[in-house]
């Protein structure tokens, strides 16, 4: 094409000229409009068709960058493509991109914060994605997502670690059915599909080491120490709670013998009245010389105690039971040496007991009967002469 026939508009010109439709060349035009709005636009013939495809507005595109973008198109349109498909096609191969698993994924977490504990802080819930899905899938436009590389993502934990593949190939569902939502083109079975051809998991679930309900009382002993440690062992031994429960406890939840943990600590979400016994409220009553920030188990700089500290104390005293096993141990203490009911022992341990309807209709957590089983737990652990009053009447 003749150099003549290109570059026909000055910026002058582009500037100044009235309302109309002007020809740079090469099938480049720009119309100005009445209403003082502008907009360049492109004609080409592809396979005898006149195309004309807009490249912006005046006031977004100067003169010189219509000419390249235009230059950019008449080559696409000599290949004998339709630049309008073409950039559609671009669009849509973009649009892919901004849409791979990664991308999705935290999206559906952040629309799930809410319904998390803790909005999701301690990365529980986005973990087994993070650290086993999305290095091998994140990049992966969520649409072109299919069993097979879900299969061939897990399969490496899909026998060794299968709480955690199990729990990721759940996440993963979430996941999808969020994109599904979102309008995107997926296959909402395609976890289900993954599971069917990873088969069934030869794992055996291995239930964290108790010690013996027996045994409780002389370890309970050996934590005589006083340290935040051996004090934070004390409680939880003596409220059968979670070790997170126990890390986190502020001095606001607890108002005189009762301790109560707010919904969002508690692992089914609901909160928690637990009744302290005489032991327990001791044990709150030294830790308060600890207290920082309201926490009663603070860790040595900031925060409080973490994870693992009372489990590798317990390692360290050459111990197979965990700090999670102390509430195995309370549960057959009460199935062996008490008659109390079953829905009230499991309360204590926040469990839910009995179907939605029935719990519409039971209005109670037994505060008053496990005031009383706390109580002789309390006994029991400390080494004292527990009495099963029931047992006597």
């Amino acid at each position: 094409m003749s150099t003549r026939a290109l570059n026909k508009l000055s910026a002058a010109q582009v500037k100044s000229c009235a309302p109309g439709k002007y020809a740079d060349g090469g099938g480049l035009w720009l119309h100005k409009r009445d209403d003082g709005g502008a907009q360049w636009f492109l004609r080409v013939t592809v396979h005898g068709r006149r195309r004309e495809m807009g490249l912006g507005a005046l006031r977004d595109v100067s003169l010189k960058e219509a000419r390249e973008t235009a230059a950019e198109w008449r080559s696409v349109a000599r290949q004998g493509k339709d630049p309008i498909k073409e950039r559609q096609r671009q669009r849509r191969e973009a649009e892919k991109a901004d849409h791979t698993l990664a991308a999705v994924a935290v999206e559906a977490f952040e629309a799930r914060k809410a319904q998390l504990k803790g909005d999701g802080k301690a990365g529980r819930w986005f973990s087994p994605l993070e650290l086993h899905v999305l290095p091998k899938l994140g990049r992966v436009p969520i649409e072109e997502l299919d069993q097979r590389d879900v299969k061939n993502a897990l399969a490496p934990i899909w026998h060794s670690k299968a709480d955690t593949a199990k729990k990721a190939l759940n996440r993963l569902g979430i996941v999808v059915r969020h994109a599904a939502a979102m309008g995107l083109d997926v296959d909402v079975q395609v976890t289900e599909k993954a599971k069917a051809l990873l088969g069934k998991s030869r794992h055996q679930p291995r239930h964290v080491p108790a010690m013996h309900w027996r045994d409780v009382p002389a370890f309970y002993q050996s934590l005589n120490e006083g340290t935040i440690t051996h004090l934070a062992l004390r409680l939880l031994i003596l409220t059968a709670t979670r070790s997170s429960e126990v890390r986190l406890c502020h001095v606001d939840e607890i108002d005189g013998d009762v301790w109560t943990i707010p919904g969002a600590r508690m692992k089914g979400g609901k909160e928690h009245r637990i009744p302290l016994s005489k032991e327990a409220q001791g044990v709150i009553q030294t830790a308060r010389a600890f207290e920082r920030d309201g926490f009663l188990f603070p860790n040595v700089r900031e925060g409080v105690i973490s994870d693992a500290t009372m489990s590798r104390f317990m390692e360290r005293q050459g111990l197979e039971a965990r700090p999670h096993g102390f509430r195995s141990s309370f549960r057959t203490w009460c199935a062996e040496e008490t008659d109390v009911p079953r829905e009230v022992a499991e309360t204590c341990l926040a469990h839910i007991v009995g179907g939605s309807v029935e719990r519409a209709y039971r209005r109670t957590d037994y505060l008053e009967q496990r005031r009383d089983l706390m109580e002789r737990w309390g006994s029991h652990v400390k080494g004292g002469k527990e009495r099963d009053d029931h047992a006597t009447r």
